[in-house]
């Protein structure tokens, strides 16, 4: 990185110089001003950033913790996230994913919780070459399984290494000479592409 894009991050550190207006239209939560600043970055030239919206893991009031908290903060911030990377020219450039380590249980545990469930999972993509508005993939009637040709964590990694103009077949080799992919075993999901 050079001085110049150096000096562009450290400036989009600084939300503070965004209007209050917007401030207040991202939310003045930590996701909401987390996705200004992922924005800021991305604008800045960043080419990776992460936003940590803790605290999903709702194994007891469940649906009491995202009707109060979790929804109403993700519902403000992500929409207005892509719809300025989209007004700035940066969201065919920029890939956003939503998403956590794995699914929550179809049913409801004893403590009107969601455990943690690993067959199933629901991710969201958008811009940075993503086809808008589909839906890839489902599960049976109870949200228990995949139902038809599951899509895999390595998938995932194969799409956007594909996205990134990274070929996911690619080898490199160790100091030993270990042939290493850069995806193991996954393939591209081209339906979404």
């Amino acid at each position: 990185m050079c001085s110049s894009d150096l000096t562009e991050t450290r400036k989009a550190f600084d939300i503070a110089e965004e209007s209050d207006k917007l401030r207040d239209a991202y939310g003045r939560h930590t996701l909401g001003q987390s996705c200004l600043l992922a924005r800021r970055l991305v604008q800045a030239g960043v080419r990776c950033v992460t936003i940590d919206h803790q605290n999903w893991d709702t194994h007891y009031d469940n649906f009491k913790v995202l009707k109060n908290d979790l929804l109403p903060h993700l519902d403000m911030a992500l929409p207005l996230l892509l719809t300025d990377l989209d007004d700035r020219g940066l969201l065919d450039r920029t890939l956003v994913i939503v998403m956590g380590e794995f699914g929550r249980t179809p049913r409801v545990n004893q403590y009107a919780g969601r455990d943690h469930w690993g067959p199933s999972n629901c991710i969201l993509l958008a811009g940075g070459g993503i086809k808008h508005g589909l839906a890839i993939g489902k599960t049976n009637a109870r949200g228990e399984r995949p139902d038809g040709d599951p899509t895999s964590p390595e998938d995932l990694a194969a799409t956007m290494h594909y996205l990134l103009g990274i070929d996911p077949n690619e080898e490199f080799y160790t100091p030993e000479g270990r042939p290493v992919k850069v995806v193991n075993g996954g393939k591209v999901v081209y339906g979404l592409v």
